[in-house]
């Protein structure tokens, strides 16, 4: 294997964990600068390199699985990703871009705030709210109707007559004084504040209960009609958002539309200098949204496969403050990683106190030559995990003391060690490590593991300092009689978390693999080997060739995954999950196929024999993608009754039409049909 083959296939690794903490978990593990840094890695070594682009790369995707807390929802359209710029010369690549593919400046752009909060789809049909649903992945995402309904800026129903249905983006938010609100509350109660309105809103709108929901005031700005079936057209981006406008619907009006990438210079520079509000507004923004106005002109720009070409997203520079550096201490992870964090003094940056922050790793600490002691800068970039981004050299006084790894564990005595051409150390106790073990049992019981609610942190310390538990087996061995009578352990609490713990033995077998905490094995690694084995105990008995023939998976994960399963604590830690009655096998999938893979297909007006719906999901199931828009790279128009604007388009670009009829021979036959 290439050593560029070697460090893509590390890229996409650390990009599937980053991007699974980041919008599945909604917690961040890393800035956004430093995934951009990884992103744009992974981009030009893909670009030098395309015969090892693989259709499960990062680069080829929105975003990540949704969760399986609540139902899932397929957007009519996909919600896509935004490229990102960072500097005026950014902006000016990408305009060059734009007038290149167009071969002329494009007509004028809309100017639109990055709202910092949780992006959203708002199905209606007929005028009446009928769905919302996270973004997800961009095509699937979670269905949060419920929870949406309570808050008061979304309309419940069109104050117009609308179309018979639409798909409206927008960006859920949490208000800076409502924000600051909840956390005058929680300080006055003795409770831990909350770090920003961002992961609040995040937070907020994927409650159970939509009345906790309902008590944090959201509020929404619409940004987009992502779908329509029937209703006027429109010219122009700004046309659309007008309408939106007249039918009720929140547009920010500090959006603008502007001529020319000047002015399009001139409103970022405005926007940077009110992004906490100091233009009046009660949100947080963390950049500019700007989008090709003429929406010709989008649909000819067209997308790559995460991303619309006719926008892009100017991000404003992280926030970095200075602070003194009291001392370095070390976490070990759930895989045994020990990883060194700062205790600051605390400071106020990114719009939250700030008194830990990462370190990454001892190469790292050694190389920005950071020193307890020091006064250093601290950048907390995009509201996530805050870093230390190094020493202020002219403020470094007296004898600033150096740090080093200690040679065992604080937490359990074992040796740490750093195994060669690795940048990580390791803590050699295994789950003898009370800090290691802690961890893999709040990430086993996690969202992204086997969603077990009301088993996190302050749980596990319980169960653990009480001896109910040693692994995560004993998980289901738990009774009510273990809690009753604890502390802040009633009959109701008690009750959910058994409850909890029951349903959770039939989680997808994918998130019983996340969840046992196998190196370098997360959700999309999880997912192509119960794709392809079926089941844990098939997965066991592969050996590595088996494995690694698979594609998407390398050597590292099948030396990580083979080693894992010939582990006898692990082959009895196995044994007595399935003793316990948890899933260990999926069905084998019902009727998907590859037919139709590589056709693109567009559906409109009325089929006798489907619904839109079921035509859709036809469609996929035999390999095919469906789109909402008529272009160049469309395979074919299915057309039924009344198909209106799409017709003439495909009639105009030479798409081939399909009746229904055809359309019911191509999900039988194949392309041939075309």
């Amino acid at each position: 294997m290439s050593e560029a083959e070697d460090r893509i296939g590390e890229l996409r690794e650390l990009l599937r964990k980053h991007a699974h903490a980041y919008y599945v978990l909604d917690q961040p593990s890393i800035p956004d600068a430093e995934y951009d840094m990884l992103y744009r890695q992974l981009e030009e070594l893909e670009a030098a390199h395309p015969d090892l682009v693989v259709p499960d790369s990062p680069t080829q995707r929105v975003g990540a699985p949704p969760a399986s807390l609540f139902g899932s929802v397929r957007h009519r359209a996909a919600m896509f990703s935004l490229d990102n710029a960072e500097s005026p010369d950014d902006l000016d690549a990408w305009a060059e871009k734009v007038e290149r593919s167009l071969g002329r400046p494009p007509g004028g752009f809309v100017c639109e705030l990055k709202i910092d909060g949780a992006a959203v789809s708002l199905t209606y049909e007929n005028g009446v709210l009928v769905r919302a649903a996270t973004r997800g992945d961009g095509s699937i995402g979670e269905d949060i109707t419920a929870n949406v309904r309570t808050i008061k800026s979304v309309p419940l129903r069109t104050i117009k007559p609308a179309p018979d249905v639409m798909e409206i983006r927008g960006e859920l938010y949490m208000p800076v004084s409502e924000f600051e609100r909840l956390n005058e509350e929680q300080a006055a109660a003795g409770d831990q504040v909350y770090i920003n309105p961002r992961n609040m809103a995040a937070g907020s709108v994927r409650q159970k209960d939509p009345a906790v929901t309902a008590s944090r005031n959201l509020a929404i700005w619409t940004y987009q009609i992502g779908f329509q079936e029937g209703g006027p057209t429109f010219a122009t981006h700004w046309e659309s958002v007008e309408y939106l406008r007249d039918l009720g619907f929140p547009y920010n009006p500090e959006s603008e539309r502007v001529p020319d990438l000047d002015e399009v210079k001139e409103f970022v520079a405005a926007a940077e200098k009110t992004r906490h509000g100091e233009g009046g507004h009660d949100y947080q923004t963390d950049g500019v949204v700007i989008k090709v106005d003429s929406l010709a002109e989008q649909d000819e720009l067209g997308y790559t496969a995460r991303a619309p070409r006719w926008a892009i997203a100017f991000k404003f520079p992280p926030e970095e403050r200075t602070t003194k550096l009291l001392d370095i201490l070390i976490n070990v992870g759930r895989t045994g990683n020990v990883t060194p964090f700062a205790k600051l003094d605390p400071v106020f940056v990114g719009g939250a106190n700030v008194g830990m922050a990462t370190l990454h790793n001892e190469k790292e600490l050694q190389r920005k030559d950071i020193r307890i002691g020091d006064t250093v800068i601290v950048r907390r970039a995009g509201d996530v995990i805050p870093e230390v981004v190094g020493p202020v050299l002219s403020e470094r006084t007296g004898k600033p003391r150096v740090w080093r790894m200690p040679a065992t564990c604080p937490f359990c005595g074992h040796p740490i060690v750093t195994p060669e051409g690795e940048a990580r150390a390791k803590c050699t106790g295994g789950f003898i490590c009370p800090s290691r073990l802690r961890e893999w049992l709040f990430y086993f019981a996690s969202r992204g593991g086997m969603d077990i609610e009301g088993l996190g942190y302050k749980t596990v310390d319980l169960l653990l300092q009480e001896g109910l538990i040693k692994d995560a087996a004993d998980i289901y061995s738990l009774t009510a009689d273990d809690l009753l009578g604890r502390e802040g352990w009633g009959e109701v609490s008690t009750n959910k978390l058994i409850a909890a713990i029951e349903a959770s033995k039939d989680r997808p077998v994918p998130r019983l693999l996340t969840a046992l905490g196998i190196n370098l094995v997360g959700p999309t690694v999880s997912n192509t080997l119960v794709r392809e084995f079926r089941s844990i105990d098939r997965l066991a008995s592969a050996d590595t060739a088996e494995i690694e023939a698979i594609n998407g998976i390398g050597a590292e994960i099948a030396r990580s995954v083979s080693e894992w399963f010939s582990d006898e604590t692990n082959a009895a830690l196995i044994d007595r999950l399935r003793t316990a009655g948890l899933r260990f096998e999926e069905p084998e999938p019902d009727g998907e196929s590859d037919l139709l893979a590589g056709i693109t297909l567009v559906i409109t007006g009325t089929l006798e024999g489907f619904s839109r719906e079921e035509a859709k999901a036809a469609a996929e199931a035999a390999g095919a993608k469906v789109t909402n828009s008529v272009s160049k790279n469309t395979s074919a128009l299915v057309a039924g009754a009344n198909a209106g604007t799409k017709l003439t388009k495909a009639e105009s670009l030479g798409v081939p039409v399909v009746d229904e009829a055809t359309f019911v021979r191509l999900l039988e036959e194949g392309p041939d049909v075309l």
